[in-house]
């Protein structure tokens, strides 16, 4: 059996990083060292890993690219959610907004410029 164990999350400064997912995000922090930090999620791990390379990611564009993966995290109350990271100066790059399946997703970007969204799901369903 194949089970996904980690998502990991290459940062170029541990501690900006670990205050932004943990303080800013509100995930768990589970462990951290200098070149490692893990985060609790239900079913999987967020992981942070120090890496001296830069990113060229562009964090104006609301634009998914191939051979690019980003997190996604669910919340009961996106409008909420929204208002809590752009109040705590998160760059949106897309505003909430209900998409056709019924789903309401919004997109940001962490410390270094990586993408992540948020996402609703349709009322009545988790």
């Amino acid at each position: 059996m194949l089970e996904f164990g980690y998502a990991v999350v290459f940062v170029s400064d541990m501690k900006r990083s670990i205050e932004f997912y943990r303080d800013v995000l509100g995930l768990p922090l589970r462990f951290q060292s200098p070149e490692w930090a893990e985060f609790e999620t239900p079913g999987t791990t967020l992981a942070l890993h120090h890496t001296d390379a830069l990113s060229a990611a562009d964090d104006t564009k609301d634009e998914n690219v191939a051979g690019q993966c980003h997190p996604s995290f669910t919340v009961d109350n996106i409008d909420a959610y929204h208002e809590r990271l752009t109040s705590k100066g998160v760059v949106c790059v897309r505003p909430p907004k209900e998409e056709e399946y019924g789903r309401t997703l919004a997109k940001y970007v962490d410390p270094d410029g990586l993408p992540f969204t948020l996402s609703q799901p349709p009322k009545g369903q988790a």
